[in-house]
């Protein structure tokens, strides 16, 4: 695991050290001596990392961490206060400028590492999703307003682990007011409700007695339902190697015990927050990819996904073989709807035509809106026989009851003319099925229209 690391402190001697420690693990190292001076390096620089000491003359630690977690372009980079102080309350400044961890001087290197690498994970998984919603982004599929959602910092779903009553009280105690809290004590309980339940963060103590709690961290690890989730540990400080192996298994921070309420209100809040922000950004992907397959308005899928579904269904129906049937099929006089009533009843009259269609067709199907005022049905594993059902089916739903337009104020009749194309194992191409059944579509509406015409049959 690779990753570039700025090293942030103005003594030298400690750089150098931190340096070649971490260049040891054939990490890449940028140093910078002071606030200034690493703010700059960020700006003109891809950074995984940020080690960053807290008493520095001038602009100190906090002061750089608080302006890098303000600045969009670096907020989402891990920060790692590396200082000789050791009081809950530096490190609570820390977390609350929006540090992620703190290193007490002198490092410990087994500590350094392992922290440095869990980090990386994270912020590997965080830069692959911001990739995808730039890209996104600049096709015009996002706004980008997604990172408004991580501003809020407050409150959460926090599930914690704990099989002693009164270490388990005392937490609750701890953070009520601030997050709602739930509490299991059975291992087997806990993926259950990780697997039904959303939760921002777990709390899981390592010093249980009932089941070996690292086998539950990996346990979540491996589950998709929790593999997301973040998870801080609670821990005695002299359980080092406990707490390092934790880390190990995709861990992301642990807390000493016994727990300070403010520490560990601050170290729930980042867990959050990147919980947050991570769910924003995969959302804002599933809304684009969305938004790439489906059309706005009918919110059908749209000629592209088709398209390339059509190819898949055809070569399984092939494989298989077994039938497959197509409908294309056209709204009759669509053009004197919008010029008569408007381009807004337009739109009423496509997306309840789209309402009918869906409700009658099967959940197999695949119902597309090919374009403008054409749409298309995919029927897998359906002959002729069945598929000619199912178009009369579609046509007497749309012609037996009026289309409301103008929000209600008016009806108008609608009809639907269609044309029906057949593959009996599906060893013809989209092409020559979709051109078939354009055919058949064209001699509906030749023939008088609100009508199901079926292709001839291709030659074998």
């Amino acid at each position: 695991m690779s990753a570039r690391i700025l090293v942030v402190d103005d003594i030298p001697a400690n750089v150098k050290l931190l340096e070649a420690r971490l260049m040891a693990e054939y990490f890449d190292v940028l140093c910078a001596h002071s606030g200034e001076e690493s703010l700059e390096i960020l700006d003109n620089n891809m950074v995984d990392i940020v080690l960053l000491d807290v008493m520095m003359p001038g602009m100190d630690g906090f002061e750089v961490c608080r302006r890098i977690k303000a600045n969009p372009q670096t907020m989402h980079i891990p920060v790692v206060m590396v200082t000789a102080l050791d009081q809950v309350s530096d490190r609570v400044d820390g977390l609350r400028a929006g540090a992620d961890d703190f290193l007490t001087k002198p490092v410990n290197d087994m500590a350094l590492i392992s922290r440095v690498k869990s980090l990386v994970r994270i912020k590997m998984m965080t830069d692959e999703l911001r990739s995808r919603a730039s890209t996104t982004e600049q096709m015009g599929l996002e706004d980008g307003s997604f990172l408004e959602q991580i501003q809020h910092r407050e409150g959460g779903r926090i599930l914690l682990v704990d099989d002693m009553r009164s270490s388990a009280e005392r937490i609750g105690k701890q953070v009520r007011g601030t997050f709602e809290l739930f509490v299991e004590s059975d291992s087997q309980a806990v993926l259950r409700r990780c697997a039904d339940e959303d939760f921002d963060c777990a709390l899981i103590n390592l010093n249980m007695n009932t089941f070996d709690p690292l086998r539950l961290c990996a346990q979540m690890r491996s589950l998709e339902s929790s593999r997301m989730l973040p998870i801080l540990a609670l821990a005695d400080e002299s359980e080092q190697a406990r707490i390092m192996r934790a880390l190990d298994l995709g861990v992301n921070d642990y807390i000493r015990q016994p727990v300070d309420r403010n520490e560990l209100t601050a170290r729930i809040q980042t867990q959050v927050l990147r919980k947050r922000y991570t769910d924003a950004l995969r959302n804002s992907i599933q809304h684009t990819m969305e938004m790439a397959i489906t059309d706005g308005l009918t919110k059908l899928y749209n000629r592209r996904y088709m398209t390339t579904h059509l190819n898949s269904l055809l070569a399984s129906a092939k494989e298989n073989d077994k039938p497959l049937s197509l409908l294309l099929m056209d709204i009759d006089f669509f053009k004197s709807v919008n010029d008569t009533h408007g381009h807004d009843a337009g739109d009423e009259v496509l997306q309840e035509f789209s309402h009918r269609l869906r409700k009658n067709t099967r959940g197999i199907d695949l119902v597309c809106r090919y374009g403008g005022e054409e749409f298309v049905v995919i029927m897998p594993d359906t002959d002729h026989s069945l598929a000619t059902v199912v178009a009369e089916r579609i046509r007497k739903k749309v012609a037996e009851k009026p289309f409301i337009i103008h929000k209600g104020r008016n009806m108008i009749d609608v009809t639907v003319s269609i044309g029906l194309a057949a593959s009996m194992n599906g060893t013809e191409s989209p092409d020559r099925l979709l051109k078939r059944a354009d055919e058949a579509l064209y001699r509906a509406k030749k023939d008088g229209r609100n009508r199901v015409v079926t292709a001839t049959e291709h030659a074998a």
